[in-house]
Order: C-alpha cells, then structure tokens, then sequence
C-alpha cells in the first residue's frame, strides 16, 4: 500500500547485487531459458540447505513419528502452483476436503476447491497468527464421513505454527499435513525447517518474500513417491522433463502423457536467481532480525502497540505491528494512511477470507462472528517495512513516524 506522497521508506524491495545480475545474463546467453541445469541445480541446493541441520533434528522426528528420510525439492512457477500439486499428491480431490485458517492469502485456500475439494476452517490462537490445533480437532472429531483428508497450516510473517501438537493431531485422525510455508524461509525448529516437517511444504519465491525469483517456489517432500507425483504433474503429466528430452540420447519427441498435469515448471532465467539468493539467505536473515531488533526495542516502550509474535525459529519475514486499539483516538485503518502519508509504505497481512464475497457465498456460516481471533487480529494489524537493505536510518524513520502518530492520537 503507497500513499500519494513519495515513499521515503518502502514496503519491500528485493535486494539483488551484480551476482543477480550476471547470472541472469549468462542464462539469456546460454540459448536455454526454461527449466534446465540451473532449475536442476537449484533443486539439489535447496535440499542441501534444509537437510544439512545435524542429528540432533533425526532424532526429535523419530520421537515424533515423523519421516527421517531427507526433504526432496522441487521447483515450481509459483507457489501457488506448487500448494496445487502437493494436496493433489495427498489425496485432495472432488468428495475430499481440507482444513486451513481463514487468516491466509486466497490461494491457500483456492488451490483445494480448484481441485474440486471443500475447505473447512479454523481460527487462530488468540495472542497469535497460527491455526489453533484445538479448533482443527473439533472439525477432525465431527468428520463422520471421514472427508477430510489433510490440514494445511499457514507460518504467517515467518512465525512457525505449534507443529508438535498439530502432528499429533493428524497423526490420531489419519490426515495429512501441507505446511503453507510461503513467508517462513529459513525458519529452523527442532524438528527441521518448516516447510519440510510434515508430509509436504510449499515456500514462495516472489518478489516480496525472504528470498525471490521474481515469481516461484519449491515443493519439499520426503516420501519418493510423492515427489514422482509432483514432478509428473507439473509438467502436463508427461513422463519425461524438457531437460531429459533435449539432452538424452533419447529421442526427444519420444514420450507419454500418463495422467492430466498442469505447466507449473520453473524456468532456468528465474532458477538462476534462487540459486544465487539461496546463497545469500543467512545473510538476508541476519539483516532482518537487526531491524527486527531496532522495532522491538522501540515499540516495547510505547502502551498503543503489541509486538509481533516471536516463537521458535521465526524467519521474520514481516514486522506485524499490533495497534492496542484501547489506546488510541484512530482506528487501524487511519493509522495506516497516516504512516502513507508521512512517506512510510505498509500493507496489511491478511484480510481474513470471510470478508471476500466469493468465500462468504459458499456458506452462510463463514463469517468474522466465528472467527473473532481472525477478526481482531486483522483489524489492528499494520505491516511495516522490512526487508534485508534497509538502513538503520530507514527502520529510525518508520519508528519516528510510528511514535509520533500514535503520541498525537493516544486515546
């Protein structure tokens, strides 16, 4: 969200250095744009990437009934597209259903009924972001028919869902886990990186997010068998990827379509830049939390803010600054045009779903009065700047204008 004064802060901005830039090159150059060697390549460095955390992480999963096998990755044009193959890989189909939060981007939900599937939902905690696994077991425990056949939790800002219980709660019913963990890159807990603690995880790569390729993302699994379904789908169903077909000495107009996919292949021009962000995501990380840092210890001293949550192995991909509206003259809604205005881009994370006209439609039940956490939450959340350049002197500037308007509007 811009105001009509000129940013002196923005939003977000991706930080892309010579090495982006020379890579791209080199790929325009090459003669091979779509998905190849660096799409290939990539894959194979994301699973490095959250596989290399120890033994420890081994053993907290065999304790919890999970998988030990290693996260297989696989690159996607969106992640979007990549929520889409993984419920189909699950089981997600027409006569099935999911659960999620109300609290997420659209197409978290989206990705299911596009597969012919209902959605269920459940509230957030109330001090929190995160799905309340209690409310998830009550729609599990009153699942007669047994339609449900998958949970789909959301790290909303980077902050990781209660994953130890939401396991358990699966594991008792039978469903599987889809982490939606599009903002939540690299958040580390003890039983590996979300996105790849449950049966399947999606991150997003677009141009927002922790790290980018302009529009992408990766789908981590660690059952095989899921990942031939995936990487099957993803390219029209066909048998063969285009890499395989233009350099085996296999014929390369040879090949079989062995079930209906979709084009949500990620290309090499786009590949190349994950691998070079893949690189520099510590880094990224690290230059967040300093602003992260600077935000807390100046909004902990001011009565009409609450700071974010910060639990285990938050990516702090956004700043959700929480307005004690109690305390203030201004709803939410003034406080954010008054940050526009003084030069300071927000956005707001998430409008809860209920509040579309399409989600309302399908049930007359789906509205804020059954979802109050989601509600309030919404109603006072402002997102502020945060993104790995930033300036000390920029995150001053946002604290500056954070503090004046709520001093000038102190109920």
């Amino acid at each position: 969200m811009e105001g009509k004064n000129s940013l002196k802060v923005p939003f977000s901005r991706p930080s892309i250095s010579k090495e982006e830039l020379e890579g791209v090159t080199e790929v325009l150059r090459s003669g091979w744009l779509t998905t190849g060697k660096h799409a290939l390549a990539f894959e194979k460095e994301f699973s490095s990437f959250v596989n290399g955390i120890g033994g420890e992480v081994a053993k907290n999963r065999k304790a919890a009934g999970l998988d030990v096998n290693d996260a297989i990755s696989l690159a996607v044009n969106s992640a979007t597209s990549g929520m889409t193959l993984a419920m189909e890989a699950c089981g997600v189909k027409p006569g099935t259903a999911v659960i999620t939060t109300p609290y997420t981007f659209v197409s978290t939900a989206a990705c299911a009924k596009h597969l012919g599937a209902d959605v269920y939902f459940a509230d957030i905690e109330k001090d929190s972001y995160s799905i309340d696994v209690d409310k998830v077991e009550e729609l599990l425990a009153a699942d007669k028919k047994k339609k449900i056949v998958a949970v789909v939790p959301v790290h909303i800002a980077g902050n990781v869902c209660d994953m130890e219980r939401l396991v358990k709660v699966a594991r008792k019913y039978k469903v599987k886990v889809i982490e939606d963990a599009a903002h939540a890159f690299p958040s580390l807990t003890k039983l590996g990186y979300a996105g790849t603690i449950c049966d399947a995880g999606v991150f997003s790569f677009y141009v927002t997010k922790t790290m980018t390729t302009a529009e992408g993302g990766m789908v981590c699994v660690r059952d095989p068998r899921l990942a031939k379904r995936i990487e099957i789908m993803r390219m029209h169903g066909m048998d063969r990827t285009t890499w395989d077909r233009y350099t085996s000495p296999r014929a390369s107009w040879e090949y079989d379509i062995v079930d209906l996919g979709w084009k949500f292949n990620l290309p090499d021009l786009l590949a190349v830049l994950g691998r070079i962000q893949l690189s520099r995501s510590r880094d990224f990380f690290e230059k967040r939390k300093k602003i992260v840092g600077l935000y807390n210890e100046a909004f902990s001293k001011l009565d009409f803010i609450q700071l974010p949550p910060d639990g285990e192995g938050n990516a702090w991909h956004l700043y959700l600054a929480r307005l004690n509206l109690d305390k203030l003259k201004i709803d939410r809604k003034q406080f954010a045009l008054a940050l526009q205005e003084a030069g300071i881009g927000i956005s707001v994370h998430f409008i809860p779903l209920f509040n579309f006209k399409y989600w309302r439609g399908l049930d007359s039940n789906f509205r804020a009065k059954n979802f109050p956490n989601a509600q309030r939450q919404y109603k006072r959340t402002i997102s502020l700047p945060l993104w790995p350049d930033m300036t000390e002197s920029m995150a001053r500037q946002v604290i500056r204008a954070v503090k004046k308007i709520g001093e000038a509007n102190h109920a």
